[in-house]
């Protein structure tokens, strides 16, 4: 069994922005890169580390770190 990444950045919502689920839970919705870096923060990554292409710890659907509008 393939274990999935623990970070899921969904498909830009009806009326802006992406939920983000981190092992499960939702734990906001990000309108840019800077939420999603603090979204991750208080899961208690450091955002000066994190890898935003790494697919081992994000699942980008419905476009990747670039898509927000």
């Amino acid at each position: 069994m393939t274990e999935r990444p623990p970070v899921v950045v969904h498909p830009l919502s009806p009326t802006g922005g992406r939920r983000v689920t981190i092992r499960g839970a939702i734990v906001g919705l990000a309108y840019g890169v800077p939420d999603l870096l603090e979204f991750l923060r208080r899961a208690g990554l450091d955002p000066d580390t994190v890898r935003l292409d790494d697919p081992a710890l994000i699942e980008w659907r419905g476009g990747g770190p670039d898509v927000w509008m």
